[in-house]
């Protein structure tokens, strides 16, 4: 299937069959995948949390709003989370990037307020959002982003010290009764003429 098939099938599943879930395999392959995310300067300033225990998932479902039923029934909660220490992040670009890169950091966004930085650092985060529902599309893998968690309780829970949970991803494999499904349900995109201009 070629790329452009795969954005007119991928949807965002509002309900999973809690009987089937990705292979270990599978999920090697997407941590892999989440590493060689794209970033900025390559910085980078992310942890990807996989979750599978169902203990655990479950307690993230609870303080998920709207989207408990989702994560209980998915094969797996990925939770995307930002570096939020300032100085960790510097350390880490020091110990690893070149200094091209260093400089960069150094020269642009050093001089920022801590909001401006941080803002940054996030915004990291979600290009590789874009990269991993693209790779769940291509295995055949349904997934569901979703905003609407707590991070506080997410941080207390997954012990993220000096990670901010920015959004999680829910993974698995769609309920036939799912109703959101592109068979069931046509997607809506606004017209191209009224999102693409070309110059």
């Amino acid at each position: 299937m070629n790329f452009l098939d795969l954005a007119n099938s991928r949807y965002t599943t509002k309900k999973y069959d809690s009987n089937k879930k990705v292979s270990a395999e599978k999920i090697e392959q997407l941590k892999e995948i989440l590493r060689m995310s794209p970033s900025s300067i390559n910085s980078q300033p992310w942890k990807f949390t996989v979750v599978s225990d169902e203990q655990v998932k479950s307690q993230l479902a609870e303080v998920s709003y709207f989207n408990e039923p989702k994560i209980k029934d998915a094969s797996h909660l990925v939770v995307f989370s930002s570096i939020d220490d300032i100085s960790r992040f510097e350390k880490q670009i020091n110990d690893h990037l070149p200094e091209g890169s260093v400089g960069y950091y150094n020269q642009m966004l050093k001089p920022l307020s801590e909001a401006e930085i941080k803002s940054w650092l996030q915004n990291q985060v979600y290009l590789s959002l874009g990269f991993f529902l693209s790779a769940c599309a291509s295995m055949d893998i349904d997934s569901s982003p979703m905003e609407g968690i707590q991070p506080d309780e997410y941080a207390k829970i997954l012990k993220l010290d000096g990670y901010k949970a920015l959004f999680a991803v829910a993974i698995g494999y769609r309920n036939p009764e799912d109703a959101n499904q592109p068979s069931l349900k046509a997607k809506f995109r606004l017209p191209l003429e009224n999102v693409i201009e070309s110059i």
